[in-house]
């Protein structure tokens, strides 16, 4: 297998990686990944085409290229002779092929770059092609998918190349504000003017294994600073790493990937029926008051008892409910500014039936996870994620369910320095005006700021043993208290049970346990949940944007104006 992929009647192929000579029709069989140590070669884009799209389900844009020389630039050779030879070489008219096309059997339009057509490069006839692929999206009401594979914008043609960069992520803006899925799945290489316009500005980011992907290439970065570069630099888990992608997929699960996607996208755009929610018979609804009744467990228990249990390392995380209580979840990655926080998770899942989008703070069961999820306090990176995670849901039309489990926001250093408190506050003003339902679950520690930043919503909910407090009992103790042996009695003062909470009106339904807590049988707890969330999500289904985003605002106002004991002045 060489850097790529072989064509003709060639038998055999030796791996650019291993080495090994490989059997032609073994190779391609298995999507011209090498079986012996896992290199993807370079696809040519008709053939990248075959393995993403349903058969036969490709129809080409009407649109040609037509051979341009703006500029008139010539090198060695005339700018049109080098065109011509790509075209010779290669079979196409330009670097990228388009069109429409179903994968999954949903609908999308798709941009699929060619490295060999002058390296995948961006000239003004790629830049248009991609453009009115966007546009044909944006008329039909169908995602977008990008491949891209390139080294940059094409010199021959000059400033007037470097102008495409602008004009293709218009296009891409044009399909976010009309709330359509993006969706640019990076191959190798993707580079320079690519890399930083339009193949970086979609809603989702795929990296297929094996892709690198950067603005300056190794060899310019490594001629300028003179430094040498870390262990995998731009690879496609060196990006996962950094926050700059939302996910690392092999080859043979990347149109799976692409349809699961476009699933959410589907779901959330229906005719007829509100964001995330499948036609139903109105019979079907479960019989259930909406009006944040719910009987509180008969045992009141004592605060800093609960604590213990809502701290308690067995306690189910965000992962454990995305495995049992939702379905077939996507974890998307990355802030897309250098970092991925692993105390926040996210991505798009299905609640009975319905999709949506769900973030929560992940702890971990032992000490070496607990250590690595930075037990469960999020950075301000993990605050960005969550937050383009939702403002995702809201273009798509899918409701938000949060769960929180967190002693409270990362108090480190660098957290401050990377300015925490701004990103809390950007969060707890985003979802103050979300166009979509939200409905948040503290599943176990609600710890100030940094509970809140997830939990700004329609409806809260909270399980019998978790917690939920502006500070910790440790905290207010050592704040008020003379020493740390009042922590038992800062718990009772603080009122942080779900009892007390809900009678407070905080929260608006309490999800009972099983006993003696939710570690006992996390498969139960995962069923309460699920069936609470999903109640709770229904009726929010039917109400207008409007009156949803009012009612939420107005749901917190009165958290001031109902207990400061302040009243209205004549005027």
């Amino acid at each position: 297998m060489t850097a790529t992929t072989p064509t003709g009647d060639q038998l055999w192929s030796r791996c650019a990686g291993c080495a090994t000579l490989l059997y032609r029709k073994r190779l391609r069989r298995n999507l011209d990944v090498c079986p012996e140590c896992g290199r993807h070669a370079r696809l040519a884009a008709p053939e990248r085409l075959r393995q993403l799209v349903d058969p036969d389900s490709f129809t080409a844009l009407p649109d040609r290229a037509v051979q341009v020389d703006p500029i008139v630039f010539v090198d060695e050779l005339p700018y049109p002779h080098r065109l011509s030879a790509a075209r010779a070489a290669t079979g196409l008219a330009e670097a990228v092929l388009c069109g429409t096309a179903t994968i999954g059997r949903h609908r999308c339009a798709l941009a699929v770059m060619d490295f060999r057509f002058l390296g995948g490069s961006l000239g003004c006839a790629v830049g248009e092609l991609i453009v009115r692929t966007a546009e044909r999206a944006l008329d039909a009401g169908v995602p977008l998918v990008l491949v891209t594979a390139s080294g940059g914008a094409r010199m021959q043609e000059g400033a007037l190349a470097l102008m495409q960069m602008a004009t293709v992520s218009q296009a891409v803006a044009g399909l976010r504000e009309a709330g359509l899925l993006t969706v640019s799945v990076l191959t190798d290489p993707t580079y320079g003017g690519v890399a930083a316009s339009f193949a970086t500005n979609t809603d989702v980011l795929i990296a297929e294994s094996g892709a690198r992907m950067g603005f300056a290439g190794p060899r310019v970065i490594r001629q300028v600073t003179g430094r040498s570069l870390p262990e995998g630099f731009q690879t496609a888990h060196f990006l996962l790493r950094y926050g700059q992608v939302d996910m690392v997929t092999p080859r043979h699960a990347l149109r799976g990937r692409i349809a699961a996607l476009l699933a959410a996208a589907a779901a959330g755009r229906r005719p007829g029926t509100r964001p995330g929610v499948p036609a139903r018979d109105p019979a079907s609804r479960p019989a259930r008051a909406d009006d944040g009744s719910h009987p509180a467990p008969t045992r009141p228990a004592d605060a800093w008892e609960t604590v213990r249990l809502a701290r308690h390392p067995g306690r189910p995380t965000t992962l454990d409910y995305l495995e049992t209580a939702f379905d077939g979840f996507v974890e998307l990655h990355g802030d897309r500014l250098g970092r991925d926080c692993p105390a926040v998770v996210g991505g798009l899942a299905r609640l009975d039936g319905r999709h949506v989008v769900v973030v929560g703070h992940q702890k971990g069961h032992d000490s070496a996870e607990l250590a690595a999820r930075n037990f469960g306090m999020a950075s301000p990176a993990g605050h960005r994620k969550a937050l383009r995670l939702m403002r995702l849901a809201a273009r798509l039309g899918l409701p938000v369910v949060t769960l929180v489990d967190t002693p409270g926001a990362d108090p480190g250093v660098d957290a401050e320095q990377q300015g925490q408190a701004a990103a809390i506050a950007e969060n707890i003003l985003a979802l103050s005006v979300l166009p979509t339902p939200v409905v948040a679950v503290v599943t176990g520690e609600g710890g100030s700021g940094g509970a809140l930043a997830l939990a700004v919503a329609d409806r809260v909910l909270m399980l019998q043993h978790a917690v939920y407090s502006v500070i910790s009992p440790e905290g207010c103790a050592a704040i008020l208290w003379p020493g740390r042996a009042a922590t038992a009695q800062a718990a009772r003062a603080l009122r942080l049970t779900a009892p007390d909470l809900h009678r407070l009106g905080i929260i608006d339904e309490i999800v009972p346990e099983p006993r003696p807590a939710a570690h006992h049988d996390p498969q139960a707890t995962a069923h309460a949940v699920r069936e609470a969330v999903s109640a709770n999500l229904l009726p929010l289904l039917d109400v207008p944007t409007p009156s949803l985003v009012r009612r939420r605002r107005q749901r917190f106002r009165r958290f001031g104006a109902a207990r400061s004991g302040i009243r209205a002045g004549s005027r």
